[in-house]
């Protein structure tokens, strides 16, 4: 983050943005988790990594040249009549970088596909809830901070979140779809190393769960204090 404050590519007006409340705030601690998470899950598990750096590439792109529609359904519309919006982009591509990193963290073919689906849902999850300061931060705090006995990338995923959220929760920074969609894809994989096929099922079904309910999960977090 210093380093991106320090330099500021492209200009400082690129790297601030008005967030709900119509303050401004910066926007370096997006890639600044991104590549922390990306690069401590890789030295855990590389095809870890790999998935938690796609996932922050498919945001970084959404941030770039997303446009306002949210949830599966307006993207998968606007794919039937033609579109490719950046929201599709994001879903197949995280989705794709979800089942080769349950490729090889996995051994059975049914476990591979769960895991693709938990690290693809996860990742959906958190920049779900990244509706209001410190939501996804710190929902990925808490979601996987009792894995860190199981798994030494719950702490990657946990250290990257609670290492941003003071300045998240203060709104001095945003981390934007790029954070967002890093530390939930971390969360994910997490999820993946620290569990069996039961654990993946029961996952597996949330994430879907919070999928199809992407409206209200929304509501309910930007609802929430």
């Amino acid at each position: 983050m210093a380093a991106l404050r320090a330099r500021a590519p492209g200009g400082r007006e690129r790297w601030e943005r008005k967030n709900y409340a119509g303050r401004t705030v910066e926007l370096y601690a997006g890639p600044a988790v991104a590549l922390a998470v990306a690069l401590g899950a890789g030295r855990v598990r590389p095809a870890a990594g790999a998935a938690v750096a796609v996932a922050g590439l498919c945001g970084a792109y959404d941030d770039l040249a997303g446009d306002h529609r949210r949830g599966f359904r307006a993207h998968l519309g606007a794919l039937r009549d033609g579109e490719v919006t950046s929201g599709a982009v994001k879903l197949f591509g995280i989705s794709a970088a979800g089942l080769f990193a349950g490729a090889l963290m996995k051994e059975r073919v049914v476990d591979q596909a769960l895991a693709g689906v938990v690290i693809a849902g996860a990742a959906h999850f958190v920049n779900l809830v990244d509706v209001r300061p410190g939501r996804a931060a710190g929902a990925v705090v808490a979601l996987g901070a009792p894995g860190m006995v199981r798994s030494e990338l719950a702490a990657v995923a946990v250290g990257a979140a609670a290492a941003v959220l003071p300045d998240d929760l203060s709104e001095r920074v945003m981390i934007g779809d790029v954070g967002a969609h890093a530390l939930g894809a971390a969360l994910g994989v997490a999820v993946v190393a620290g569990n069996g096929r039961a654990g993946l099922l029961l996952h597996s079904a949330a994430v879907v769960a919070a999928a199809v309910c992407g409206d209200q999960v929304s509501r309910v977090s930007a609802a929430s204090r």
